[in-house]
């Protein structure tokens, strides 16, 4: 039986906004196993942003525990935040955020540069990615003379740059068209095969049936699972 990969209990999170507060998290309780993909699906403003934030490492919960594999990350320094990033997490954006001045070979390889890894490993290991994503004709490239969809294949091979266990997406079809956003879906689903637990936050409802269930939050809590 596979084991938990994140585990969210009872977490809450609360901003502060001058005199007031705003509790974005209201108690969440989340466990998703290795190699699962799961959609997170919610109107704006329910707290998926925070949610996804907590399970990427990028925040910290007011109260409550947040567990990526063995580690508790309520207690961690930044450093050890941005570590635990690197070498568990690879993220892929709606806007793809992929750096202008670098061709594709050169966004995909950056991760690697802060894992130390030389340079003629990191060049091969991006090029070795880009071909597994279908680019490997287009690695000198820069980011203005690719289309959306390759773009964010050159966005995925980024994240899979250092060979991460979890992925989040975030509405990774949001810019696509409809049949450049079921390649990208089906190629995060061959990941999925692969065995790399696929978190997406998405509000359409054709990619999360992709996914193998969906977490719904509502207001800050996290609701039906399906």
């Amino acid at each position: 039986m596979a084991s938990n990969i994140i585990k969210l209990d009872n977490v809450r999170k609360v901003y502060q906004m001058g005199d007031n507060e705003l509790e974005a998290l209201k108690g969440s309780n989340v466990e998703i196993t290795e190699g699962e993909f799961v959609a997170v699906m919610g109107p704006s403003g329910s707290g998926k942003s925070t949610l996804m934030n907590m399970i990427g490492a990028l925040d910290t919960p007011t109260t409550g525990e947040v567990h990526i594999g063995e580690e508790s990350i309520s207690k961690l320094e930044e450093d050890e935040l941005a570590l635990l990033r690197s070498e568990k997490i690879g993220f892929i954006f709606q806007q793809f955020n992929l750096i202008p001045s670098m061709n594709a070979t050169e966004n995909v390889a950056l991760p690697m540069l802060f894992r130390d890894v030389d340079k003629k490993e990191r060049t091969e290991r991006a090029e070795n990615i880009l071909e597994k994503v279908g680019l490997g004709d287009r690695l000198d490239h820069m980011p203005s003379e690719l289309s959306g969809g390759q773009r964010q294949r050159v966005s995925i091979a980024r994240a899979l740059a250092n060979d991460p266990d979890i992925i989040l997406a975030d509405e990774p079809t949001g810019n696509l068209d409809t049949e450049t956003g079921e390649n990208i879906m089906n190629l995060l689903t061959e990941l999925n095969e692969e065995g790399k637990t696929i978190i997406m936050v998405t509000h359409d409802e054709n990619d999360a049936e992709y996914a193998d269930r969906i977490i719904k939050i509502v207001d800050g809590k996290t609701g039906v699972e399906q």
